[in-house]
């Protein structure tokens, strides 16, 4: 599976952005996605998930409100809209996808996700 990861740019503060996470390759061993984001000199960090039917969702609390993680099966894309956007919200940021059945705490983690996107830059000016 290749997980390509776009939609990333330079934003002012209270903007939106949407970034897109498009697989390919044996998209059917793919069950949970997610975001990750990962600021300079800090920890890569959980951001959503969504369960492989969509009907489950999780958040960073810091994003609530705020984000929205959705996907569209048949394109085997998953998305990531990004509204209210705060200078806090500067990173890159990481698509991931693996096999895990949804695990509402395990999802939140790095270790299930067995497939990386590359990542793609928001920077979030003030």
């Amino acid at each position: 599976v290749q997980l390509q990861a776009s939609g990333g740019g330079l934003v002012q503060a209270g903007g939106s952005l949407r970034l897109s996470c498009a697989a390919s390759g044996r998209t059917f061993d793919i069950a949970t996605m997610a975001w990750f984001r990962q600021a300079p000199g800090k920890e890569r960090e959980f951001v959503a998930a969504i369960s492989r039917s969509g009907d489950s969702t999780t958040y960073l609390d810091s994003v609530k409100g705020r984000f929205t993680v959705s996907r569209d099966n048949a394109k085997s894309t998953a998305y990531l809209q990004m509204n209210s956007l705060k200078p806090e919200d500067t990173a890159v940021y990481y698509c991931a996808a693996g096999g895990l059945t949804w695990h509402r705490v395990l999802v939140t983690t790095r270790g299930p996700y067995m497939y990386w996107g590359q990542g793609t830059q928001v920077t979030v000016s003030s």
